[in-house]
């Protein structure tokens, strides 16, 4: 009997604890509902400039790294493959639908060492600035191979720049 009341409880908290989050994450999906549906994925996206494996880390609020964006499915961290085309950005996440972020909503791209829970070291990060409607949003992303990271800034800069209603590159 002295170890199955503390044991009780322990079990009541931890029911609590997960009921609150639930309740929370509930309400973030409520506060979040006017964020417009995500672009279409191309069918056929031809071939990738630059593709690399990693974690898709999150989507938050531009400049709230804490503000996860919860519906459509952007806050689920997972396995991904981005890939950057000459016409947009494609994220194809394992678990979770695939995110297609056209060229012209692109507005940046820089190098960064944490979002949403997700902390490495100095420049660990890809961090993908973009417009969703009204919302200004970024996209947090980790390559598996740091030789690859590079190699995917540098054609995200490209794309950013070439497209027609890109706005300014955020540089490291």
């Amino acid at each position: 009997m002295d170890k199955i009341l503390p044991g009780l409880a322990m079990l009541a908290v931890v029911a609590v604890v997960f009921v609150l989050l639930g309740i929370g994450w509930r309400n973030r999906l409520r506060r979040q509902a006017d964020v417009e549906q995500l672009p279409e994925v191309p069918a056929a996206p031809g071939e990738p400039a630059a593709v690399a494996e990693g974690q898709y880390v999150a989507t938050t609020t531009a400049g709230d790294w804490l503000d996860r964006i919860a519906v459509h499915g952007l806050g689920i961290r997972t396995n991904a493959t981005l890939a950057v085309y000459p016409h947009g950005v494609l994220y194809e996440r394992a678990g979770a639908p695939a995110l297609y972020i056209p060229a012209a909503s692109l507005t940046g791209v820089r190098q960064d060492s944490g979002m949403a829970g997700k902390f490495v070291e100095k420049d660990g990060l890809l961090v993908l600035a973009w417009m969703l409607g009204a919302h200004e949003l970024d996209t947090g992303f980790r390559t598996r191979r740091a030789a690859d990271k590079e190699v995917l800034y540098q054609a995200l800069q490209e794309l950013i720049s070439s497209a027609p209603a890109a706005g300014a590159t955020s540089g490291k």
